[in-house]
């Protein structure tokens, strides 16, 4: 399935590595990506509410974040997410290194739609980011954008 419009994902990421293997990924994608990238928990809530310096921010179709982000980490902004109405139907995908039993059970609680740990290899996370990809955006039907109230 082609999308008409180009769809929105917001990467909350630190590490520079990891923000540009994920552009990478995302080039060869089968659909048109916005990708917006955010280093921290704070950023990730300010580009939401669209303040700061993201008053024209779009409201993404898919969140894609690590768990240990600087100032609010990934475990603060997943729950906020989810208990704010005009959020909590947006994916999100916890991408991260951690393969704690205690982190993805807490990510799934805290209402995660997705649990990935990243892979070492550059080839594999290439791969990994591309398979979230197809399946939020070819398999997936995701509600219609738009903000709530």
């Amino acid at each position: 399935m082609k999308y008409l419009k180009p769809l929105e994902v917001l990467l909350i990421e630190d590490d520079p590595g990891d923000v540009e293997l994920t552009k990478v990924a995302m080039e060869d994608s089968k659909v048109m990506v916005n990708l917006h990238v955010v280093q921290d928990g704070d950023e990730a809530i300010a580009f939401l509410n669209q303040s700061d310096r993201f008053t024209d921010a779009p409201c993404p179709d898919l969140i894609l974040m690590g768990l240990s982000l600087p100032n609010k980490d990934g475990r603060e902004v997943l729950r906020e997410l989810k208990e704010d109405e005009n959020w909590k139907a947006i994916p999100v995908v916890i991408l991260t290194t951690s393969t704690s039993e205690e982190d993805i059970l807490r990510s799934y609680n805290l209402g995660a739609n997705c649990y990935v740990s990243k892979p070492i290899r550059l080839d594999q996370f290439t791969k990994v980011v591309q398979s979230i990809e197809e399946f939020w955006f070819t398999v997936v039907k995701l509600p219609t954008r738009a903000r709530i109230g």
